[in-house]
């Protein structure tokens, strides 16, 4: 069982920036892909970014160019950082881990919130 504690999120104003950060309790973390996803009201969950072990990174296009993934194996975390926020960027952000690489996310955080202001 793999627990992901995000932290970071908060308020602030379009154009502002916010740090995620998700600590993963598993050792094995060097190996997983993890994952950063969004829920705003009233709408699906979505992807927003994925780091592999390999540090390659993939975004969603309403992200990239202001967001960027990272991760610190010798602190078993990943973050997001997140710069030029808009008002649109306001949702419920989850961090998620893949264990066997490739084969989906099986274990999630609990989300920490993130709402931006015009």
């Amino acid at each position: 069982q793999v627990q992901l504690i995000e932290s970071g999120g908060g308020s602030v104003q379009a154009g502002g920036s916010l740090r995620l950060s998700c600590a993963a309790s598993e050792r094995a973390f060097r190996t997983f892909r993890m994952g950063w996803f969004r829920q705003a009201p009233g709408k699906e969950r979505e992807f927003v970014a994925h780091i592999w072990s390999s540090g390659i990174t993939l975004y969603a296009d309403s992200v990239k160019d202001r967001f960027t993934i990272s991760r610190d194996n010798a602190e078993n975390t990943v973050y997001l950082q997140m710069n030029s926020l808009k008002p649109e960027d306001t949702a419920v952000y989850y961090c998620a881990a893949d264990t066997s690489p490739g084969g989906g996310y099986e274990y999630w955080g609990q989300g920490t919130q993130v709402t931006v202001s015009s």
